[in-house]
Order: structure tokens, then C-alpha cells, then sequence
């Protein structure tokens, strides 16, 4: 049982910069016992005042496009300019077991070792959207504990990977070099709400594809784009295998976050990401209630026994289970 002393250890450990009470502190964040979860109240609210100062920075892209491979270059690349590096990896669970691979550890071997780095892998467990569902409380601890540059490393592209677009500061895109037909594969969604579009493994047999890939992609931006907007997205070519290229993303990440600040958009990104956030929870929660409410459970047994009879529909179902439980 954890006590307020026990919490305010935790605080003073995250505020030291201490990565073992870091780990601890999110393994009670994404902890689902109730208890768990209003300790884990307690110490975001402790820790808030010492949030918001890192730059948030999403990474996705398809399975085999080298995220992890990128990362472990840029993460390096960002720690030698002064930053402190935190890297949260979503990997997927599975949906009978709710277990994970959790193998970023082992693809970012040089970063993972490094001193001003932390890389904490987490499972989605059934997350829609690439992401876990505390990613979001995640990133505040990480802050609190002194990183300045959350990386956010999703799933890989899907039609719901876009969430991870609303955790995010700037959005980067990974692709893999290929042909024209290569559009076709990435989601419209995904690429209108990506900052910076990369080709990856821009070297060796590959350059001359990753050249065709980026003009692809660069005239396909030419469709989505609005002259209003502060920042427009561009396509830039690496090889995070060769470490080439990664000063380029480096300064143009530089340049998204300046513009942005100076137009004021950057803050009002963060804004109506925290009120998003407070709905999604509210539903989350609200869900988690219904479904251990003893009463409601009653009833939900015995609707449901009607539903597969095909004798009532869902909408009318959820209509009388809602009823029961907000009466």
C-alpha cells in the first residue's frame, strides 16, 4: 500500500533525476487497481508544477521502416547538442494475453546505455492508436525527471495512428524508399498530419529509389497543403543506418518549434491536447465504472443473453444499460 511519505519519496526521487524511481512511477501510472490509479492522481498532481518544459516529439511509421534504428541516431545526435533524451516505445499487446515484445532495449543498444538517455518500453494493451493509454501521463514524469526531449516511437502507421499526432508537439513520418505506388500504402490521414515527412535508408542500392520517394511524396504535398498554415511539411531523406542526413531533421525540428512558439500555435496545440485528453479520460473512466458496477453487472448479463438472440438491438441494449447506471 502506497502512503503519502511513500509518494512524496517518489516525487523527490523523479525530481532528482533518479531513473529507477522513474520506472516506478510509471509502473504505477499504468498500473488498472483502482488504488494504483488515485496514487497515481496524487503524483501527477505533485509533479505538474515541474511539467511542459521538454519539446514532445512523435516518430512513426510502417513496421520495417527502421524507427528504432532512427531513434537510437537522432536520440545520440540530440544528447551530443545538450539534450536529455527520454524514448517512449509502444509495442503491441496481444489481444489474448495483453503481453508485449518489449524489445526496443535490445534495437537501441548504444542509446539505452547512455547516461543522459531513458528508453521505456510500453505495451499498448489494446490502445487504439499506436500509443499506450498513460503515454500522455508518461511524458509528464519523464519531464519532471529532467528530459527534455520525449521521442514518442508508435506501433506503426494505421488508420487510428493518428492519436499519436494529439500527444505530440511535431509529428515525423518514416518511409521506406520505393516507387510511386508506395503512396498508396500510407494512410491520407497520417501524412496531412505529419510535420516532417523522412525517407529512410537513403543510401547504397536504395538512394536512387529514396530520391524518387521523396519527390513522390514532396508533389503529393503539394495537394494537402494550406498557405495559411504557419509551418508547411517537408520531405527530407536519411540513412540512421549510415548516421546521414540527421543534422538536417535536427534543424528543421529546430525551425518547426521556433515558428510555431513565435506564432503562438505551439501553445495552442498543447492547450486543446489537454482538454482532449481530459474527455477521453472522462470516457475511459466513465466506461471502467459502468463495467464494475455490481448493479449494472446484473444487468448486463441478462441483456446480453437477449442481444445474441437477436431479441433486442445494441443501440436500444447500451440505451437501458446507460439508463441503469446513471439512475
Amino acid at each position: 500500500m502506497i502512503n503519502s511519505g511513500k509518494i512524496s519519496e517518489i516525487v523527490t526521487g523523479i525530481l532528482k533525476n533518479d531513473r529507477k524511481t522513474l520506472a516506478q512511477a510509471i509502473t504505477l501510472i499504468e498500473s488498472t487497481r483502482v488504488d494504483d490509479r488515485k496514487n497515481a492522481d496524487k503524483l501527477l498532481s505533485k509533479l505538474l508544477p515541474h511539467t511542459g518544459n521538454s519539446i514532445r516529439i512523435g516518430i512513426s511509421g510502417v513496421p520495417g521502416v527502421g524507427k528504432s534504428t532512427f531513434i537510437e541516431s537522432f536520440g545520440l545526435r540530440l544528447i551530443e547538442s545538450g539534450h536529455r533524451v527520454a524514448v517512449l516505445a509502444i509495442d503491441p499487446s496481444s489481444p489474448k494475453t495483453g503481453g508485449s515484445i518489449l524489445g526496443d532495449k535490445t534495437r537501441m543498444e548504444k542509446l539505452s546505455k547512455h547516461k543522459d538517455s531513458f528508453i521505456r518500453p510500453s505495451p499498448t494493451q489494446g490502445k487504439l492508436g499506436g500509443v499506450s493509454r498513460r503515454t500522455r501521463e508518461t511524458i509528464l514524469l519523464a519531464e519532471a525527471s529532467g528530459f527534455d526531449i520525449i521521442l514518442i516511437e508508435t506501433v506503426g502507421v494505421g488508420q487510428s495512428e493518428t492519436t499519436v499526432a494529439m500527444l505530440t508537439d511535431i509529428f515525423l513520418l518514416l518511409i521506406s524508399p520505393a516507387g510511386g505506388d508506395d503512396l498508396q500504402g500510407i494512410k491520407k490521414g497520417i501524412v496531412e498530419l505529419s510535420d516532417l515527412i523522412i525517407v529512410n535508408k537513403a543510401d547504397g542500392d536504395l538512394l536512387q529509389a529514396a530520391n524518387r520517394t521523396a519527390v513522390d511524396y514532396a508533389n503529393a504535398l503539394q495537394f494537402l497543403r494550406n498557405e495559411k498554415d504557419t509551418w508547411q511539411p517537408l520531405v527530407l531523406k536519411c540513412s540512421a543506418l549510415k548516421d546521414r542526413g540527421i543534422p538536417s531533421i535536427l534543424k528543421a525540428v529546430n525551425n518547426f518549434c521556433k515558428q510555431t512558439q513565435r506564432s503562438g500555435l505551439f501553445q495552442t496545440r498543447r492547450s486543446e491536447q489537454a482538454v482532449a485528453a481530459m474527455w477521453e479520460e472522462i470516457s475511459e473512466r466513465l466506461n471502467e465504472n459502468l463495467r464494475s458496477n455490481n448493479k449494472v453487472k446484473k444487468i448486463i448479463n441478462n441483456i446480453q443473453v437477449d442481444l445474441r438472440k437477436g431479441m433486442i438491438s445494441p443501440s436500444i441494449a447500451a440505451n437501458q444499460i446507460l439508463k441503469s447506471f446513471l439512475n
